[in-house]
């Protein structure tokens, strides 16, 4: 049989170019670690964004109940509608609302998990050749996402010695014409930072006078330790839109479950006339969430026991303050208190440890010796740190931060020769 002159006479298969442009900064990064963990020591993971990993959290018999009955009732074996059953919205927005903000069913969009929710909201708000900025440190998937459709990251900064609140003037100054969304984290990953109510009414101000559309990840939403409060961006403001991305993974410890929501916030009726259609259409693509997960989700929200998610932040506050107190003891590190979500940031002092270049060579050989696990700050765009999870049992967490304090002292040095020659003196 002769070959169409328009075809080749040899196979020619290329990836698309969103495929080609997709990229995981923390999976190109771990994937490129090749040193093995020390064997004589069990490998600790403070890597994982997972609290399901060790077992030691785990969901209330109320939440396993309610799936178990949705799959004996035969109901919701087939096809839900592209944005989710009515019941089942409805419950997200009896959750999702407070005395400040009124949710309505007609404003929720269920998805395949909270990162297809930012997928979704991000593919809507912006096309190839815009921009949104977001977080610097920040969780690599708003990048991944959005420079696999072409569309540019610019990236705002966020400041430790302030608790990690974002820097409102370099916030402004990256907003250019061709800003095409602002991505707010709080609670934070990879920081547990929490914005106070003042510091969300600037961001929102500065939001309002750029006409800049406010993608709210808020997955860690009322995950705080006492003494801090949640305020979601939308309870404090009427004049920016705002969509708001959530689920059950991480407050519910059921990541694996793939549920989560947008919600459009949008009093000014701003996305009306394109972005809420666009965002219709492409949860056709997905062709809708979990349907048995969507069957328990009425029960899930409303009778998950309040002592559950009070035992839930019990736990990882003390686990915070322990891994706190014992990295402010070791030389050349020094850990910022997180206020809630699931991990602490801890900085790297180099010139402290002269034999590392980066914050990437110091997790390999503590890897490599210690077996301890942590991931490097390049993999949220910010070098010098590293990030540590701290669902993991108090007593790996305690052995963890034990390897970690015998790692630094092993090659921490009093004085060291810097990189230009001279000797600097290095306090402990």
């Amino acid at each position: 049989m002769s070959v169409p002159s328009f075809r080749t006479e040899c196979w020619n298969v290329c990836a698309s170019d969103i495929a080609r442009k997709t990229h995981n900064p923390i999976r190109s990064i771990v994937e490129n670690i090749v040193v093995e963990p020390n064997p004589s020591k069990p490998m600790i993971a403070l890597s994982i964004g997972d609290p399901t990993t060790f077992g030691n959290l785990k969901p209330p018999k109320e939440v396993i109940e309610a799936v178990q009955e949705s799959v004996a009732s035969q109901l919701y074996n087939g096809y839900a509608p592209s944005t989710g059953y009515q019941k089942a919205r409805e419950a997200v927005a009896e959750y999702s609302s407070n005395e400040l903000v009124k949710v309505d069913p007609k404003d929720v969009i269920l998805c395949s998990g909270c990162s297809c929710a930012l997928d979704l909201c991000i593919t809507a708000l912006a096309r190839e050749g815009q921009n949104i900025l977001i977080p610097r440190p920040g969780f690599s998937i708003y990048r991944t996402l959005a420079e696999g459709l072409g569309i540019t990251v610019k990236t705002y900064n966020l400041r430790p010695e302030l608790g990690w609140e974002i820097d409102l003037d370099d916030l402004k100054e990256q907003i250019d014409e061709s800003t095409a969304a602002i991505v707010i984290n709080n609670p934070s990953n990879p920081c547990g930072s929490v914005f106070s109510r003042d510091h969300i009414l600037d961001i929102l101000d500065i939001a309002a006078r750029y006409y800049v559309p406010i993608i709210a990840d808020e997955i860690y939403e009322h995950m705080v330790f006492p003494g801090r409060t949640f305020h979601s961006l939308a309870s404090l403001s009427t004049e920016v839109p705002i969509l708001s991305c959530s689920g059950l993974t991480k407050r519910f410890l059921v990541p694996g479950w793939r549920m989560g929501w947008i919600i459009i916030h949008d009093r000014q009726n701003v996305l009306e006339a394109e972005i809420r259609k666009g965002l219709h259409c492409l949860s056709q693509r997905i062709i809708g969430s979990n349907t048995i997960v969507q069957g328990a989700l009425p029960t899930i929200l409303r009778k998950t026991p309040q002592k559950f998610f009070d035992d839930v932040i019990s736990t990882l506050h003390s686990h915070s303050k322990l891994a706190y107190n014992c990295i402010l003891k070791i030389p050349g590190l020094k850990p910022i208190m997180p206020d809630g979500a699931m991990y602490m940031m801890v900085y790297i002092d180099l010139s402290c440890f002269p034999e590392f270049n980066s914050d990437l060579e110091f997790v390999q050989r503590l890897l490599m010796e210690e077996s301890v696990f942590c991931l490097p700050g390049q993999c949220f765009d910010y070098r010098s740190y590293m990030r540590l999870v701290i669902t993991v049992p108090s007593d790996m967490l305690e052995e963890a931060c034990q390897r970690i304090q015998e790692f630094c002292e092993r090659h921490h040095y009093k004085t060291a020769e810097s990189r230009n020659g001279f000797v600097n003196e290095i306090p402990y």
